[in-house]
């Protein structure tokens, strides 16, 4: 018994150096990701709200689109590397500045696309949208095709995107709670980072193991660029009801060039959904991988090459 005392006594001192270094290394990671979205971006008031956005670059416009858990800086980030053109990343509806509306279909994103173009003084872009910005960057194609001059899909969730089962009332609940709380989402990125890699960003741990160091610390960037997560946490439980909603469209009445992208392991199962929409879009291109997640881990030297000459033949029509 009394061996037993001495060792709770002794555990007492340990939990609480264990959680004053958590809440250290936890006040030091949040505030460097509140710093990196403290400047850089700006709000548009446009005729369908306020929309915040970021630009970088100059030449060309091109309209980047994020996925779920992003935002401007998101959008930034997925543009690295893309010169020649000016970055226009606008943070979706419920993402961090921009507010979640009543009508908040990706319908209606599409437009808030547009009036974001038109606050901004541009006309024709190429639209670049990754996962969850795919549904909206598509309905911009269609709903604006004048001011679309190509459309570039990464790992895009469209129609035929098999949704997951709806939530339990339990389930939901938690979810709720851990997309408002900035410290589990950060702990559970610092005790689990395999099992975030494999739910969060969908893609499969052996892949980013495999990889080269640059495209591991690039995943690895993707998933602390999530945080804060609670400005985006309007957002991402918005998703599913953007991905409940998709229907066929009339894809054919799309005549821009297009390049779609995605891996048949993808976690979030956009393959089927790519492959649909590049067939049904008169002359666009689909590259089909059989591995590298919804990061498409192991193919960044290829598939930067294809970005850059896809879009690099749609600057003439951008002048």
């Amino acid at each position: 018994m009394k061996a037993g005392r001495r060792i709770s006594a002794a555990l007492v001192p340990m939990a609480a150096i264990t959680a004053l270094w958590a809440g250290a290394a936890f006040h030091h990671d949040i505030t460097v990701a509140r710093n990196r979205l403290a400047s850089g971006s700006d709000i548009a008031q446009t005729r369908c709200g306020p929309i915040e956005y970021a630009t970088h670059g100059s030449g060309p416009p091109l309209l980047v689109v994020h996925g779920a858990g992003g935002g401007f800086d998101q959008g930034l980030m997925l543009a690295e590397g893309l010169e020649g053109f000016r970055i226009i990343a606008p943070s979706r509806f419920g993402y961090l500045r921009t507010p979640l509306p009543e009508d908040a279909s990706a319908e209606a994103q599409a437009d808030a696309h547009a009036c974001l173009l038109d606050a901004l003084g541009v006309g024709r872009v190429a639209v670049f949208g990754v996962s969850a910005g795919g549904p909206s960057a598509l309905h911009f194609c269609l709903r604006h095709a004048d001011r679309c001059a190509g459309l570039l899909l990464l790992v895009p969730m469209e129609y035929p995107f098999q949704t997951s089962p709806r939530m339990s009332p339990a389930a939901s609940w938690l979810m709720k709670c851990s997309l408002n709380s900035d410290f589990f989402f950060w702990a559970a990125m610092r005790l689990l980072p395999a099992r975030m890699v494999e739910t969060v960003l969908g893609t499969p741990i052996a892949a980013v193991r495999d990889a080269t160091p640059a495209e591991r610390r690039r995943v690895c960037a993707i998933l602390d660029s999530i945080l804060p997560v609670s400005p985006r946490a309007k957002g991402l439980l918005h998703e599913g009801a953007i991905a409940r909603a998709l229907r066929p469209l009339p894809l054919e009445r799309i005549a821009t060039p297009t390049l779609i992208v995605s891996a048949e392991d993808d976690g979030y199962r956009t393959f089927a959904g790519a492959r649909y929409t590049a067939e049904h879009i008169r002359g666009a291109r689909f590259i089909g991988y059989s591995r590298g997640g919804h990061m498409l881990v192991g193919h960044a030297k290829e598939l930067n090459a294809e970005i850059a000459t896809f879009l690099g033949s749609l600057k003439a029509s951008l002048q």
